[in-house]
């Protein structure tokens, strides 16, 4: 009798043998493209709404609508204060300083905050919160995942200078569909334009693996490579249909192989300034200062067969004309004609017809200003994702962002200026016991900071923080005092004050990031030497800011949290500083520092 491993294997056998045999399911094209993120967006007629006068911006008509159809209410608008210190951190990353909130506060002009915003929109820190949102999509690291000794010939050095890229081309201003092209194919694009090249980081700081002679292991970074583009731009999942159709998407097997072409057919080089390419031995420390890692096409493209269940010595006997997926074409299946087609491919994404892309940015714009997405899975707008909360008011705001040029920050302006950005985080009763988690958006949340705002934001109240960019640094170093956007992120190590603070796993695309509470964090600010250094800079700061200990108070609340100190604050203040002995390392004032530098207020933002 057969023991249970054998039946297993022979029911495992049995089970690939059917799904070798399963004929391919058939889509019925006409029927797939009625899904809604399939269904091209059309600007939509204005809601009606009871309260005419709350409505603000053109997006509050639609929050609105939803809420009165609900008996819900919007909250009352932010106080001056909350609302300086939200906008700042939301559009540059950095807190307010006491002189810009006291001069918000007193302006009394009706464009006061419009100013406000305006400004923000145009400093250099607002291309570097960006760059940090992106930076997680497009997987940016400096390394690999492994390395065997000695050997980092496959790393990256240079990979800021990607960083730097994105960072210039928001602060530019540069259309959204522009912005797509160049990381994809700039080198393809008329005129060139060097400057540009770096933009090429997108593909060409993707996955190395040993032996990339082999066709398995090219297979695993076409594979990276299609996800990390098919989810940062489209927000589709097509990797899913590598070596299967895609179970839930209109996405067979053979559109993931045209595309998987695309990239069979490019290079991944390090580009030095002479234009020419590094020795792919080269270790990382040997590398050229000024050199780029980017991607270039082959002398040849490279069309590929569909492999059998993703079997590299499985393939099918036609192969597969590179191309674009098929469900996203007007008929049949768009073929690519040049080079390796990443021109062609980026041309599909970044064309105005698409009814994917201009959704799924302004889906995560959404999301980084309001702390959850309108689309709650923001890299699945596929079958098994979520439909949004307010679909007319998504399609509205991604045609209209179309037509003011693909501008990110007329889209982030437009959303700041709004009466349901400027609402309190604090809520009504009533309205919590309709919708509880805020689906319709009737108050602000509260959100954690993310560990570049909050080290940043700590740098910046201590006095320490240095604004220049450049080359990387470990984050732990004891001089690096630049903005966290500025470490090395690494795939085979990630620095544990960024994995304890969520940040992403730099091996993979990151939708969104999560947001923990864990005892670990607050034993960080109790202990960690980085903490320790700025609460001793601050105090510092704060006592010679003022002769008294009452203004001082005063002086480090209106530092950290944009706001005078409540009585009960300041009289618990004094008495702290007044009942604490200093112990061997600490001073009273340091202490309170460090009490006030790891306090939830500082952590979050209403």
């Amino acid at each position: 009798m057969p023991n249970a491993s054998s039946h297993f294997l022979t029911l495992a056998l049995l089970l690939c043998v059917t799904a070798q045999a399963a004929a391919p399911a058939v889509i019925d094209w006409n029927v797939a493209r009625q899904h809604w993120s399939f269904v091209p967006p059309k600007v939509q007629p204005l809601p009606v709404v009871k309260d005419a006068t709350w409505p603000r911006e053109r997006v509050d008509r639609f929050i609105l609508a939803q809420m009165e159809k609900r008996s819900l209410t919007p909250a009352a608008p932010a106080d001056a204060r909350t609302l300086i210190r939200r906008v700042t951190l939301d559009l540059t990353g950095l807190p307010p300083t006491p002189d810009e909130v006291a001069a918000f506060v007193t302006d009394t002009r009706p464009d006061a905050y419009t100013r406000l915003v305006d400004g923000l929109l145009g400093r250099r820190a607002f291309g570097e919160r960006m760059a940090s949102l992106w930076l997680n999509l497009a997987r940016y690291a400096e390394d690999q995942a492994h390395q065997v000794g000695g050997n980092s010939s496959l790393n990256y050095p240079n990979a800021w200078r990607y960083r730097d890229w994105v960072i210039s081309a928001f602060n530019s201003g540069l259309p959204y569909d522009e912005f797509i092209k160049k990381q994809l194919a700039v080198d393809l694009i008329e005129p060139q334009n060097e400057a540009d090249l770096p933009a090429l980081g997108f593909l060409g700081l993707g996955h190395k693996l040993y032996a990339r002679g082999r066709l398995d292991v090219q297979a695993e970074e076409w594979a990276e490579k299609v996800d990390a583009v098919s989810q940062t731009f489209l927000g589709l999942t097509v990797g899913c249909a590598r070596c299967h159709d895609h179970k839930f998407d209109p996405i067979t097997m053979r559109d993931y192989y045209a595309l998987a072409g695309v990239f069979a057919s490019v290079q991944m080089v390090n580009r030095r300034p002479d234009g020419k390419d590094e020795d792919g031995k080269l270790n990382a420390d040997k590398m050229d200062a000024g050199t780029l890692h980017i991607v270039r096409d082959d002398s040849s493209s490279r069309d590929l067969p569909v492999y059998d269940r993703g079997d590299m010595e499985s393939p099918g006997a036609v192969k597969v004309p590179r191309g674009y997926l098929q469900v996203l074409s007007r008929d049949k299946p768009v073929n690519f004609q040049q080079g390796s087609g990443r021109g062609e491919l980026a041309a599909q994404i970044a064309d105005a017809s698409n009814p994917l892309t201009a959704r799924v940015i302004v889906n995560r714009v959404w999301d980084m200003l309001f702390g959850k997405p309108l689309a709650r899975t923001t890299s699945n707008f596929g079958a098994t994702g979520d439909k949004p909360t307010h679909p007319e008011l998504l399609d509205d705001l991604a045609v209209r962002f179309m037509q003011n040029g693909w501008s990110v920050k007329k889209l982030m302006r437009e959303l700041v200026l709004s009466a349901t950005y400027r609402q309190s985080s604090q809520g009504s009763m009533a309205n919590a016991r309709l919708d509880q988690a805020n689906e319709q958006f009737w108050r602000m949340e509260r959100r954690r900071l993310s560990i570049e705002q909050y080290r940043d934001a700590v740098l910046a109240v201590s006095g320490n923080l240095e604004l220049e960019g450049g080359a990387s640094m470990e984050l732990d170093a004891a001089k690096h005092h630049k903005r966290t956007l500025y470490s090395k992120v690494s795939r085979r190590e990630l620095n544990k004050t960024l994995m304890l603070f969520d940040y992403p796993d730099a091996n993979v695309h990151a939708a969104r990031r999560s947001s923990s509470t864990t005892p670990t964090q607050k034993l960080f600010l109790m202990n960690s030497s980085f903490m320790i250094e700025q609460s001793k800079a601050l105090a510092s700061l704060i006592q010679q800011s003022a002769a008294d200990d009452t203004s001082r108070i005063r002086h480090i609340y209106a530092l950290l949290f944009a706001r005078e100190p409540l009585a009960e604050e300041a009289a618990l203040a004094q008495t702290f500083l007044r009942e604490t002995a200093a112990d061997s390392t600490l001073t009273g004032w340091q202490q309170l520092a460090q009490a006030l530098l790891a306090s939830n207020e500082m952590l979050y933002v209403d």
